[in-house]
């Protein structure tokens, strides 16, 4: 399978999807935008909500792009251009390809990952999406559950939020640390 990433409306990522219809009555591939859960606090109120990974692109999985497929999406409205040309479209890379598998590798949506942080307070990945991007996290806001992560899609940098649940840590001997408060004699 090939993988082309297309350039579209911010936000209107689903109404993008939606528009072309062709593609599912032909079988010439799928159009997807991988998601995520991400909890957002707003006036003191968290809500989780499912959003995109990479807003304003959508990508195509197919065989072959088609001259009248490669039509169709160029005309349905919201589309700006496919990456890296528009005239002459080439698929992903393989590492752009392993990036985005990785995001659609969690099934509907990436949920957040489950972590710790040792000694040094580094952050230590147990599952989710952050799980293989340890390397690429450029900042850890413990407080809302994120760490941002630099990614490279299409030969453009650029950073992400994915959310994160910190579980309690275990100390070497194994035992959970004792939260018993220690009164003086």
């Amino acid at each position: 399978m090939q993988y082309f990433a297309i350039q579209v409306k911010t936000t209107g990522e689903d109404d993008f999807i939606r528009r072309v219809p062709i593609l599912s009555k032909k079988g010439e591939g799928r159009l997807f935008t991988p998601k995520k859960a991400m909890s957002i606090r707003k006036r003191g109120i968290t809500k989780r909500e499912i959003i995109t990974v990479f807003p304003g692109y959508v990508f195509l999985e197919t065989e072959e792009l088609s001259s009248d497929l490669r039509w169709t999406i160029r005309r349905t409205p919201g589309f700006f251009r496919f990456l890296k040309n528009s005239q002459h479209p080439t698929p992903l890379t393989d590492v752009d390809k392993r990036m985005l598998l990785h995001f659609i590798s969690f099934g509907e949506y990436a949920d957040t990952s489950k972590v710790t942080f040792d000694e040094n307070e580094r952050i230590v990945v147990h599952s989710g999406p952050l799980k293989g991007l340890e390397g690429k996290i450029v900042k850890v806001d413990r407080r809302k559950g994120r760490a941002k992560v630099a990614l490279d899609m299409c030969e453009t940098g650029f950073l992400i939020d994915l959310g994160f649940e910190a579980v309690e840590r275990v100390t070497k001997g194994g035992d959970a640390p004792d939260d018993k408060p220690t009164t003086k004699s």
